[in-house]
């Protein structure tokens, strides 16, 4: 092999190290299932994408991390008993939180979606039919999913609704991010959450704890699932666990303040 070639070689591996580089800043997002890797026990974990990358389509998994602030979401895809307990301690805590709600919920629980909006929290599209939006390359049916939910959500409460998505089952693609951007939203993953959602292997409150409190950190989007008996038990001492630690409670509008 000639000096020329090795020279050509080794400009091509510093060329392609500078475009991974570039992806991992701010470049392109994969298709996959939103997922976290905690290394240190108090710091915000790394996702599957940077806060960079989903900066680009309008997207955040993490807050404020210089402050001691919890960003609180709930997922419900349907009813069980559990979101009235859960109102009323947010009320109790003076605690915003956003509710990613679909179309059946919306259809079948008309008088706890106006409770959460007459309480001041947040309700977001978790789409109509809660699919894999990942294998939904077509706009106009990506748009049908989420303007269907708005549709129901204008009937329900008289209002239109706020403009914050979360993809079922955290399943996502770089053009689902792209097309919800165009259609005016923003996509909210989080950096926190437990499997709370397995209604026939519920976790005890003090697995809850164990779970959710080492893993807290500055600026923490967190998911947890109305269904769950468990969270509509532990939710008001969870709350003041976390105000005993300092944190305080923002509603995931300030996760978009500087945009």
């Amino acid at each position: 092999m000639q000096k020329r070639d090795v020279w050509m070689i080794l400009g091509a591996v510093a060329l392609a190290l500078v475009l991974g580089i570039g992806c991992l800043r701010g470049g392109a997002v994969a298709t996959g299932s939103w997922g976290l890797s905690f290394q240190n026990p108090g710091q915000p974990p790394t996702g599957p994408a940077s806060v960079a990358q989903l900066a680009q389509y309008d997207a955040a998994y993490l807050g404020d991390t210089t402050r001691k602030v919890l960003y609180l979401t709930f997922d419900a895809g349907y009813e069980n008993g559990s979101t009235a307990k859960i109102l009323d301690a947010l009320k109790a805590h003076n605690v915003p939180a956003a509710f990613f709600l679909v179309g059946n919920y919306l259809e079948r629980n008309a008088d706890l979606v106006r409770r959460m909006v007459e309480e001041g929290h947040i309700v977001g599209n978790h789409t109509m039919h809660h699919y894999d939006m990942s294998k939904i390359s077509d706009k106009d049916a990506f748009t049908k999913e989420l303007q269907g939910l708005e549709e129901l959500y204008q009937q329900v409460t008289g209002q239109e609704l706020p403009k914050f998505y979360r993809p079922p089952q955290g399943i996502y693609s770089q053009e689902n991010l792209k097309m919800a951007k165009e259609l005016g939203y923003r996509t909210v993953f989080w950096s926190l959450a437990y499997v709370d959602w397995n209604n026939d292997r519920q976790p005890t409150a003090q697995e809850a704890f164990d779970k959710l409190l080492p893993r807290t950190h500055n600026g923490a989007v967190v998911l947890l699932h109305s269904t769950s008996q468990t969270n509509g038990e532990i939710l008001d001492e969870l709350l003041t666990r976390w105000e005993e630690q300092g944190y305080t409670f923002a509603p995931i509008t300030d996760l978009f303040a500087g945009a």
